[in-house]
């Protein structure tokens, strides 16, 4: 079993592209990470260089496993076996000393975490930062009852309400890492890919939807003010996000949801959303 590491989002694509492709549910932050690296540079997240590897049981196999780290945020782990890893994190240690944690699928994350060498030790601690399940579009329902308002592409004149909805946002799932949500929002307006659920002439609730990247578009993030949930606003703006995402060639419609708001979870499935795996972020604290 081996890993290849580089810093060279080109280099890695051109080995593990195909498996990327190919399982565009399991790898879909990866697809979109590299996607957005391809647009705003390698550096995009911040000075330290990034890494990317495939995994191969053999030697000359084909690849099974796959991983991106872009500092400061944690290990994202693609599709893998639990043993993929586990060798990942010795191999990553070495390489890198330190990582703020891992996310992917549960029995991944777990298995990286238990790995890791100071985690073997006891000096690191592995704390659950977000606990997902990824659901895929089987097929799209409207939403019932219709809310009232209707959906729309965002424009500038939204701009500063959808910054603090994002920051909104962020605030609420524990994203503690400093993001320019006014950059962030601009550079979604221009590429359409943020819609607004509008009532009585105001926003009332936003989503986005990713670019298509091999047939795949993920939808979020989604977000409604707590004082007008309750109203059906995120199941319109979702069910446009997801209407949009397919309108552009999208097969494979995705997002994430929160284990612990079952709100949520019922929602998208009454859109057609059905599960697909568990996901688990795990942040790495001292011991």
């Amino acid at each position: 079993m081996t890993w290849t590491l580089t810093n060279d989002p080109d280099a890695f694509l051109a080995e593990a592209g195909g498996f990327l492709a190919a399982h565009p549910a399991e790898n879909t932050v990866l697809l979109t990470l590299l996607d957005w690296l391809a647009k705003n540079g390698p550096h995009a997240f911040g000075d330290a260089d990034p890494a990317f590897g495939h995994w191969r049981a053999a030697p000359g196999g084909p690849v099974e496993g796959a991983f991106a780290h872009t500092p400061p945020f944690p290990v994202r782990l693609g599709r893998m076996s639990a043993a993929a890893a586990a060798e990942l994190a010795v191999l990553l240690h070495a390489r890198r000393g330190s990582v703020a944690g891992a996310g992917g699928e549960r029995a991944a994350s777990l298995a990286f975490a238990a790995a890791w060498p100071p985690a073997a030790e006891g000096a690191v601690r592995a704390e659950s930062a977000m606990d997902e399940r990824l659901y895929r579009l089987a097929r799209l329902e409207a939403p019932s009852p219709v809310p009232a308002g209707a959906a729309r592409p965002a424009r500038p004149a939204d701009r500063e309400q959808l910054v603090a909805w994002s920051a909104a946002f962020m605030a609420e799932i524990g994203e503690r890492r400093p993001v320019d949500h006014g950059a962030y929002v601009d550079r979604r307006i221009a590429a359409g890919s943020l819609h607004v659920w509008e009532d009585g002439g105001r926003p009332v609730a936003f989503a986005g939807a990713s670019p298509v990247v091999a047939g795949m578009s993920r939808i979020g993030p989604v977000f409604t003010p707590v004082d007008l949930r309750g109203r059906g606003y995120a199941s319109g703006v979702v069910a446009a996000a997801s209407a949009h995402a397919l309108a552009a060639g999208a097969t494979e419609v995705l997002l994430f949801t929160d284990l612990a708001n079952p709100v949520s979870n019922s929602i998208y499935q009454k859109l057609g959303y059905r599960a697909v795996v568990d996901h688990l972020t795990l942040e790495f604290t001292a011991g």
